[in-house]
């Protein structure tokens, strides 16, 4: 019996991994493919058709894509680390027991999670502030989320309060019992954060769409939206030699998806010893 349960539940995997890897596979045999053999192609696509990197030349030669990147990795590096930085110092308040109206106050926290004060109201905040076409305009406003704050007060709860104790003993502030204790002891939780708030930033569009308007402060996700959902051409610079271009069309778009998909996910192996300890907070006491 327990052999054909364990047979049932990694045939079901093995139908759950080929879902979801076969789509990605499609998009980068299909990057690589002759435009005009993948146009007859019907069917499952399980190899490139052809060979040809004149998508991937195209994308990275368009000034808006590097722009893009530069503009992304300044968002994602810049904006993770002001995110972990306030996220840490307001879980480690609100993980005391000793702070007064603690459960008020995170209960006026949890309330952001349903409500929030909608589009018009936060347009105007950023204008008001001055934010409008700037990188921090899609930084500042989403600086701690109410999610990852959960998780990591969650986390700093679970350290024993005898090393904070000894520490106050000899002297130590609340800055050094943080940096020094508190930090060091959650490094797979920090990990898991960081990942968690830097896939965000790398994915996000929306925000940047709303507040900024200078198109070369735009990130790579919003230059890619233009060339697979809005189908803007004039978003990519061609070479006027270039008579292919109809036919590099129909592999480009592949092409963007995977220059601006790679980055992100080479970043996660680095994080994985950490994910799987960190995904765990909370959900066993000890």
């Amino acid at each position: 019996m327990e052999k054909a349960f364990n047979c049932i539940n990694i045939a079901l995997m093995m139908v759950c991994i080929i879902a979801t890897l076969y789509p990605l596979a499609y998009v980068l045999f299909a990057s690589f493919s002759v435009p005009s053999q993948l146009v007859r192609h019907t069917g499952i696509l399980l190899h490139p058709l052809g060979f040809t990197l004149a998508a991937y030349k195209l994308v990275l030669a368009n000034p808006f894509i590097s722009s893009g990147y530069l503009n992304t990795i300044f968002i994602v590096v810049v904006g993770s680390g002001i995110n972990i930085t306030l996220t840490a110092m307001l879980a480690y308040v609100l993980s005391r027991k000793r702070l007064l109206w603690g459960p008020i106050i995170m209960g006026a926290v949890m309330f952001t999670m349903f409500f929030d004060g909608g589009m018009i109201p936060s347009f105007l905040l950023v204008k008001n502030l001055g934010l409008l076409d700037s990188l921090f305009s899609v930084i500042l406003p989403s600086a701690i989320n109410t999610m990852n704050l959960i998780i990591l007060r969650t986390f700093f709860q679970s350290i024993p309060e005898s090393l904070e104790e000894s520490a106050r003993i000899d002297g130590a502030s609340d800055i050094v019992i943080l940096t020094r204790i508190i930090l060091p002891l959650s490094r797979a939780a920090i990990a898991v954060i960081v990942l968690y708030y830097a896939v965000s930033h790398w994915n996000s569009w929306f925000s940047a769409s709303i507040y900024i308007r200078k198109r070369t402060l735009f990130p790579l996700q919003l230059i890619l939206r233009e060339i697979l959902i809005t189908n803007s051409n004039e978003s990519m610079t061609v070479d006027s030699q270039a008579s292919n271009i109809a036919e590099l069309e129909v592999i480009l778009r592949y092409a963007a998806i995977v220059v601006s998909t790679v980055p992100i996910l080479l970043l996660y192996p680095f994080l994985q010893k950490y994910f799987v300890k960190g995904v765990m907070i909370g959900a066993v006491k000890g």
